[in-house]
């Protein structure tokens, strides 16, 4: 393969469905993948649905926004997660051979090779820096639980060894059978969290010292007074980084056998958000007021309550960037191979290229973990970073795509029109304001009193 065809996006150029076959075009995809040794295009709805939950597992406290704002950002970002989720969906149905986020950039900024480029950097980027955030929430588990038995880099180092061990799989078909147990384990550390919390006496501490040093629980309909404009802008984004997956899901889609069936998958994924993200945060935050932290299990005052329901997180902490390292690992490995037989065959080379790639892109998550200040301030950087475009401002455009020349056409479409050029201002305002309360908020961070690089500093909760 050529070093210019290296370059091009993963499909072949010149086939694109104009969403007239594209039924035709979805059947022709699956029969050529299911004729190779190694079957991608395989995942059932339900399967995809498995992979989806594994992504709602994770809730904010609102402490820093109160009640309504934060019940309401929940809300707002639930519906514009649903809105652009399925205008991404139509998008792909129309231009099937699309295979990643990098592909669908491609394709909605008018085949263009910088959108490409651009969107593959950010891809890399977002994706190896998650990764990066689930070694230190695994390092925080170990810490946890071990009572700081050993280095936090060294937990760092055996948290990453177990994620290129779990990323071996090559499928998300293999995946999504992880993601049954990682849910599974990660609704009871949130049952037994929201159990401990309601039966303990007093919280253990909060941003403003330990209980109850900031007063007894309290819980607010809104900012209390001091609350900075930095500190509310960069709970909304935390907020917001939990709503955004969709960095994932054009490859998710494009190894189902049948892709029109995704919405399915979706609407299990929005029935199990809406409870998870909601009903727990705000059952907690009742509990815990002013004391709640992040992650909220660290707002526990008794040291048994908060090992056994934080222990279990250290499943879909793993599992949940194994998803991320095959996404991010299929991306490079077929810039590498290509279509070559070794792509999807089981051969020496592809599986070494591919086990070569998992270990690359977890020590570069480690390295990253290790120079992370604060967990909740690098979620908003990731929110405004990427999250303003993986889930906002690519999809508006993608509607504007999907509906030029009739975007004013009854009172419907006229709605829908003006409610993704809100999704549009909502993007630019996280990439613009947003970006910097976030880095605002980091240079507090290192202002203060930083754990070095690399450190052997206990992280427990």
């Amino acid at each position: 393969m050529s070093k210019d065809e290296k370059k091009e996006p993963s499909y072949v150029l010149g086939t694109e469905s104009d969403g007239i076959d594209s039924f035709d075009t979805i059947t022709a995809l699956v029969a050529a993948d299911h004729a190779h040794d190694i079957k991608l295009r395989t995942m059932s709805w339900q399967k995809t649905a498995c992979l989806l939950a594994d992504k709602a597992d994770r809730g904010v406290f609102p402490s820093v926004l109160g009640w309504v704002p934060g019940i309401i950002t929940m809300v707002l970002c639930g519906i514009l997660f649903w809105i652009t989720s399925i205008t991404m969906h139509k998008y792909i149905m129309k231009h099937p051979h699309i295979m990643d986020i990098c592909d669908f950039g491609y394709h909605v900024f008018g085949q263009s090779k910088a959108a490409y480029v651009f969107s593959a950097f950010m891809m890399l980027a977002n994706n190896i820096l998650l990764i990066g955030f689930h070694v230190l929430t695994g390092a925080k588990v170990l810490n946890t639980l071990s009572d700081h038995s050993l280095c936090t880099a060294v937990f760092s180092i055996i948290v990453a060894i177990m994620g290129i061990i779990m990323s071996i799989p090559r499928t998300l078909q293999h995946v999504s059978l992880m993601s049954m147990f990682s849910s599974a384990c990660m609704g009871i550390a949130i049952i037994l969290f929201l159990v401990f919390a309601g039966i303990e006496k007093a919280p253990l501490y909060g941003s403003n010292g330990n209980y109850p040093t900031d007063g007894p629980v309290k819980t607010y309909a809104f900012p209390l007074p001091g609350t900075t404009w930095v500190a509310c802008m960069n709970a909304v984004m935390n907020i917001t980084f939990i709503w955004v997956p969709q960095i994932l899901f054009p490859t998710f889609i494009s190894e189902m056998e049948r892709p029109q069936d995704f919405p399915k998958a979706l609407a299990v994924l929005a029935v199990i958000s809406a409870i998870l993200f909601i009903v727990p945060s705000a059952i907690g935050f009742h509990f815990l007021g002013q004391y709640s932290t992040a992650p909220a299990f660290g707002s526990l005052g008794i040291v048994s309550y908060k090992k056994a329901s934080f222990g279990f997180v250290i499943v879909p902490t793993l599992i949940i960037g194994a998803i991320y390292a095959n996404v991010t690992g299929k991306f490079i490995y077929t810039r590498i191979l290509g279509k070559s037989r070794h792509s999807h065959s089981h051969t020496v080379i592809g599986w070494s290229v591919w086990g070569i790639i998992m270990v690359v892109i977890w020590m570069l998550g480690f390295v990253f973990a290790e120079v992370i200040p604060s967990m909740g301030d690098f979620l908003s950087l990731l929110s405004a970073a990427f999250d303003s475009f993986f889930g906002f401002i690519y999809f508006a455009i993608a509607y504007w795509q999907l509906n030029r020349g009739s975007l004013f056409n009854g009172l419907g479409r006229t709605a829908l029109t003006v409610l993704n050029i809100f999704i549009m201002a909502v993007g630019l305002f996280l990439l613009g304001p947003g970006m910097y309360a976030a880095v605002e908020a980091i240079i507090a961070d290192y202002a203060g009193d930083v754990a070095p690089a690399f450190t052997c500093a206990n992280m427990a909760i």
